[in-house]
């Protein structure tokens, strides 16, 4: 399982999803270019001390992405706003990578063609979205719930 994020443009957001890779052992790819400087200090502030700890991979473009996952094999599952499929009806597998687009923009038409599946999660009908941390963090555990990673543990 992967989480990758697609030109974020929120540090605090990319600092909160590199903890939660690091927490529940997610794998992260950030696509750049990144709306902000990617060193940072509120990155560091937002990862803490689990920065470090998560598997990172940076890429420089999405063509540079897409290469490596398509190398790599497994669906490329997009989470939206414009999906009508739900995350909790989605059938995940281990080696799924879960794309969560840009806070102010999403993704582009380009990585929406790429990708294997599209998901949202089901919130009140008269709001717009979640915040995208919340969103992956939401997706990742239903995931790893599914794939009984948490079965039996109180720790990864």
């Amino acid at each position: 399982m992967r989480l990758a994020l697609f030109q974020p443009d929120i540090p605090q957001n990319t600092g909160a999803l590199l903890r939660i890779g690091a927490c529940f052992r997610v794998a992260v790819d950030i696509i750049e270019p990144c709306g902000f400087p990617y060193d940072d200090k509120r990155i560091r502030r937002a990862a803490m001390d689990y920065g470090p700890l998560c598997e990172l991979e940076r890429h420089l473009s999405w063509d540079t992405f897409l290469a490596t996952h398509r190398a790599r094999g497994g669906r490329l599952v997009l989470l939206t706003t414009a999906a009508t499929v739900s995350h909790a009806d989605f059938a995940f597998s281990p080696d799924d990578t879960l794309i969560l687009g840009r806070e102010t923009a999403g993704v582009t038409p380009a990585v929406t063609a790429a990708a294997d599946a599209s998901l949202r999660i089901p919130i009140a009908a008269d709001h717009r979205s979640l915040n995208v941390a919340v969103a992956g963090a939401i997706v990742v555990a239903e995931a790893l719930r599914q794939l009984d990673v948490f079965k039996g543990k109180t720790s990864l």
